[in-house]
């Protein structure tokens, strides 16, 4: 029996203020770039739950937050997010190795959990409460699990009864779980998928779910099978750990303060890939795949690989693999973290 969580943690940065803050507990906290008095540029990463009653929402732009909520309490990213998370990752990771678990990191804040282990999804319940308040006793911030047969459901499960929520979704329970959810509610949905679908009729899951497939296909394309596998609760997608960290080699480097001119950024990036190639010479291994790593001001951090035609030790072709891939990331978003990465070693 397939049982998969997802784990979600509430409003992450800003309960780390709240909680770094005690003065500040029951007070609208805005995590994001400076307001500057409404006239700041750059977006809002996270809001509590009180901003939120103020309309105040991820990814909005920091002006109109404040003009929604001036005497909120706006809050600069920084680093301690990113190491409150290593230590919640951590601590699932070692809860998970105890019963032959496996967990997926899939940013600072969220995680799947394979719990197909426990055998049963009563089993898996009380699993997850006991993660739940190992979390709250260790860090004091609360999480919300959804519980499920896969991720798609465990996802949007996890969403449910939040904060500190705990959803349990049995197969049998699948398809009346999601026929009255808004079809935003899938993957890959956003603004004009929904509008396109919208002009169809389609505006809940029960409604895509009276759709064939092939007419799916017919008007989205390959995403129309998608749409069609998603409606019924299917999603086969494994729940994948991370690769060992002895199978490749890296380094990164956490800035000072956020920086937006792509020279001194490509310079850190130069230095990172020359001591990289100083731990290869020195274990004496060649690599075939080069990954460079970015964390923006707001803790978002994206990864970009590049697979070489041969095994290599070639500093030249590392600097310029570096080079190229990290470009890609560079413009006007500041960044906070940056970090090079040779895999597939021999």
């Amino acid at each position: 029996m397939r049982i998969v969580a997802h784990v979600d943690m509430d409003a992450f940065f800003a309960a780390i203020e709240e909680r770094e803050h005690p003065e500040w507990h029951g007070k609208p906290i805005v995590v994001g770039a400076d307001p500057e008095g409404g006239r700041g540029r750059g977006v809002v990463s996270t809001a509590n739950y009180k901003a939120r009653e103020f309309g105040i929402r991820s990814a909005m732009p920091i002006s109109l937050a404040w003009r929604k909520c001036p005497y909120a309490m706006f809050v600069r990213p920084r680093q301690l997010y990113g190491e409150v998370s290593d230590k919640i990752m951590a601590l699932l990771t070692r809860e998970l190795k105890e019963i032959g678990g496996a967990v997926e990191a899939v940013s600072v804040d969220e995680a799947y959990l394979d719990l197909s282990s426990c055998g049963s999804f009563e089993v898996a319940e009380q699993f997850a409460r006991r993660l739940k308040q190992a979390i709250f006793w260790q860090e004091r911030l609360t999480a919300s699990v959804g519980i499920g047969p896969n991720k798609l459901v465990a996802k949007i499960a996890s969403d449910f009864h939040k904060p500190d929520g705990l959803t349990v979704v049995q197969p049998k329970m699948v398809e009346a779980f999601l026929a009255p959810l808004h079809v935003r509610a899938l993957r890959g949905v956003g603004p004009k998928t929904e509008e396109h679908l919208k002009r169809l009729g389609i505006q809940t899951v029960r409604d895509l779910k009276e759709h064939t497939e092939t007419e799916l296909v017919e008007t989205f394309g390959v995403f129309g099978r998608a749409l069609f596998r998603q409606a019924r609760g299917i999603d086969e997608r494994a729940v994948s750990e991370a690769p060992e960290e002895a199978k490749s080699i890296g380094r990164q480097t956490t800035f000072a303060q956020d920086i937006v001119k792509p020279g001194p950024i490509l310079a850190a990036a130069m230095k990172l890939a020359e001591k990289v190639h100083r731990d290869i010479m020195a274990e004496r291994v060649n690599f075939r795949t080069v990954t460079v790593t970015c964390r923006y001001a707001d803790f978002e951090t994206h990864t970009k690989s590049r697979t070489l035609p041969t095994a290599t030790q070639s500093f030249p072709t590392l600097k310029a693999a570096t080079m190229k891939l990290l470009w890609q990331f560079l413009g006007k978003r500041p960044v906070r973290l940056i970090g090079v990465r040779v895999g597939k070693l021999d």
